[in-house]
């Protein structure tokens, strides 16, 4: 019985010795990805975070998040613009409000706004959320806005605009159309949305360090932000204020925290199964044709035939 007893043991070190080996063969491999899409690339600094069944496998920093006093990226503490993925945020915070009754995906935006100016068309909240609302996206310079406004005054540089199309028939990414329902949400949820996202989304998933850039505060850790030119030169991007598109495009994040969202789409917890699902499922156009885009997410396929969820952020 002692030797059986012995045997197995021996085995079940074996077997987690050739996992753990076959492990550290990876993520070398990742480390060594990374370094060189850094150098090729010329980044000043990124975050690497990768998860696997709902437990963090890989998270290095590469680079700096200031080239200037030269700080270090540390995954779970340097923050970065994550820009339209804020949007995939919000989108758990729309959902939260649909799983409590008070918010109908399905609905007219006037029913929550209804001082909004009324358009030749009428369009649900579900719409604007799938970009397929018609409402117009930034032009000119109003990507690099560098103006104080709360989200309801931001929406004043785009309400007045009519709609590029009928709604349902076209799409057209639109970060405005997002700052429209950041309105809904504080309407809706009576309180401040950064509020509202805090105690719904970021405290119960624990992401601590994922917060609204305001431009009037210091924020510990958060990165410099950096542009490449034309000659491929990095320089200082220029002063710009993101805090009226919050839901758009405003809040800072850490690829852990991150992390720790990506696991609450593919298990949920916060929001029932069946709203997470309508979050990925991309929407139709009236005339039958699919987008690739749900609310809040783009859906696709990977490589390996697998379902993908994601977004990209750039600012």
């Amino acid at each position: 019985m002692k030797k059986t007893f012995l045997y197995f043991i021996v085995v079940f070190l074996c077997i987690n010795a050739t996992i753990y080996a076959q492990e550290n063969t990876k993520k070398q491999k990742i480390q060594t990805i990374s370094e060189k899409f850094l150098a090729e690339n010329k980044i000043p600094g990124m975050a690497i975070s990768i998860s696997i069944n709902n437990k963090l496998f890989f998270s290095e920093g590469f680079g700096y998040s200031n080239l200037k006093t030269k700080e270090k990226v540390i995954p779970n503490l340097t923050k970065f613009r994550i820009a339209s993925i804020s949007k995939t945020l919000t989108a758990v915070a729309l959902a939260k409000l649909v799983d409590d009754k008070k918010l109908d995906f399905d609905e007219s935006i006037y029913t929550y706004l209804p001082n909004y100016p009324k358009k030749k068309y009428d369009f649900t909240v579900k719409q604007v959320g799938g970009h397929i609302a018609g409402i117009r996206h930034y032009k000119d310079s109003e990507f690099i806005l560098n103006k104080k406004m709360t989200i309801t005054e931001g929406l004043d540089i785009f309400k007045d605009d009519p709609l590029l199309f009928k709604p349902g028939t076209d799409y057209k990414y639109s970060t405005y159309g997002w700052n429209l329902l950041s309105e809904v949400v504080q309407k809706v949820a009576d309180k401040p949305f950064e509020d509202y996202m805090e105690e719904v989304v970021f405290t119960p998933l624990k992401m601590n360090t994922t917060i609204l850039e305001t431009s009037d505060k210091q924020l510990p850790f958060k990165t410099a932000f950096y542009r490449k030119t034309n000659q491929g030169k990095i320089v200082l991007g220029p002063e710009v204020n993101n805090e009226f598109k919050a839901a758009g495009g405003g809040f800072l994040s850490t690829s852990e925290d991150l992390m720790k969202f990506g696991n609450e789409i593919i298990n949920s917890t916060l929001i029932n199964n069946e709203t997470a699902v309508e979050l990925v499922t991309p929407q139709t156009l009236n005339n039958g044709k699919k987008t690739t885009y749900g609310i809040g997410f783009v859906t696709d396929k990977s490589k390996k035939d697998t379902p993908r969820y994601s977004h990209s952020g750039g600012g």
